[in-house]
């Protein structure tokens, strides 16, 4: 579904991606672990379009999308949840969430507004609430249900738990679980790489912009010496 191919990404001067590769197949769900700075918003924006790549290519479902700008790559069915959620603080819950509604590349709508309210039942309490009003894990569970309603083939999640109650991050881990079941595609960022490997099928390790691990989340689980040296856990 989605393949990197030797990423090459520079913030001016900065060679910070350095021949980034690594292949998402369908449905399939990927974490993407790695200490602070080390590339791995940066590769997640590289893919969405928001950076231009100085070499190497980002392949969807076998185009060719590396110059494709944020909105098209949107279009084709990628649904991407920033770190910082990024809702929209003057608009109502609701509006945020239909303002988004579209059907998917293929023509399906899997993913309603009613669909979205039973898998966030306490959004449905906040219907008429303006973003600046919810708590952090509101607004969340919110970026989640609007990515949700342009019925997406491919999710990505950059530290969508940071800064959240444990109980509210227990909510977003069931929901990404129940996501997962649906056959959506995601890729996940997250610093709890416990969480994370228990909830995706493959992981990547990232340092100083390279790919330096990867496999099966279940096999890396097990790596604990690998992951202690790249992770600092």
């Amino acid at each position: 579904m989605l393949t990197v191919e030797e990423l090459h990404t520079y913030y001016g001067d900065s060679h910070v991606l350095r021949g980034v590769s690594l292949a998402l197949p369908a449905g399939v769900s990927l974490g993407l672990l790695g200490r602070n700075g080390m590339g791995k918003t940066t590769l997640i924006r590289s893919i969405m379009g928001h950076l231009r790549p100085a070499a190497g290519r980002v392949q969807w479902h076998g185009r060719d999308i590396t110059a494709l700008a944020p909105e098209r790559v949107a279009r084709l069915g990628i649904a991407y949840v920033p770190e910082g959620r990024m809702i929209f603080p003057n608009l109502s819950v609701r509006e945020n969430l239909v303002m988004a509604a579209r059907a998917g590349p293929d023509g399906r709508r899997d993913w309603t507004f009613e669909r979205v309210m039973q898998t966030f039942p306490r959004l449905s309490e906040r219907l008429r609430h303006g973003g600046q009003q919810l708590s952090g894990g509101e607004q969340q569970m919110l970026a989640i249900g609007r990515a949700l309603m342009t019925n997406p083939r491919l999710l990505i999640l950059d530290e969508a738990t940071e800064g959240l109650a444990p109980l509210v991050v227990a909510e977003i881990w069931r929901v990404v679980s129940a996501i997962r079941g649906t056959g959506i595609g995601t890729l996940i960022v997250d610093r709890n790489y416990r969480a994370v490997l228990g909830h995706t099928d493959k992981a990547a390790v990232m340092e100083k912009g390279r790919i330096v691990l990867a496999g099966e989340s279940a096999a890396l689980a097990q790596s604990t010496e690998s992951l202690a040296g790249y992770l600092g856990v």
